[in-house]
């Protein structure tokens, strides 16, 4: 109905609505400038805020991500990586590197704790990474003394 519509606007010298649309966006752009645009940007943006919750932005991040997953391969993903890269080791001095290494150190380190913590506390009859590599150590030994003995 609406290509029938568009059809008989554009035989009897009337716009279509898609023709006024491009016309109105570009004399808006022609109007305003870039503060505009982060402007009601920003507004719109604060708007959703309002309106949504955090599934909200969950979902759509997973679906643009599903997206552009499909749609991009991997060397895409390597150089916004390296772009990423460049512009951070561009905006931050050493300082930076220093305190990200520190703080993902602690974590991991505190994660690994956590993680053993967690086992020795919800079944007793596994053994903490630290006894496996000791008793598999001590094994170890053992069967090479007796192969030794044997010969």
């Amino acid at each position: 109905m609406a290509n029938k519509r568009n059809n008989n606007d554009e035989k009897n010298g009337k716009m279509t609505v898609q023709e006024a649309g491009r016309l109105g966006g570009e004399a808006t752009s022609k109007n305003h400038d870039r503060e505009f645009y982060e402007e009601i940007g920003r507004k719109g943006g604060e708007a959703t805020s309002e309106n949504h919750g955090r599934e909200f932005y969950e979902e759509i991040g997973r679906k643009g991500g599903e997206t552009t997953a499909e749609t991009h391969d991997k060397e895409f993903y390597q150089e916004i990586g390296r772009k990423g890269g460049e512009t951070t080791a561009e905006n931050h001095g050493e300082e930076f590197y220093e305190e990200i290494g520190r703080k993902g150190g602690e974590a991991t380190q505190n994660n690994n704790r956590d993680q053993d913590d967690d086992n020795n506390k919800n079944n007793d009859s596994k053994m903490s990474r630290e006894e496996a590599g000791r008793k598999g150590g001590e094994a170890s030994r053992r069967g090479r003394s007796s192969k030794k003995s044997n010969k």
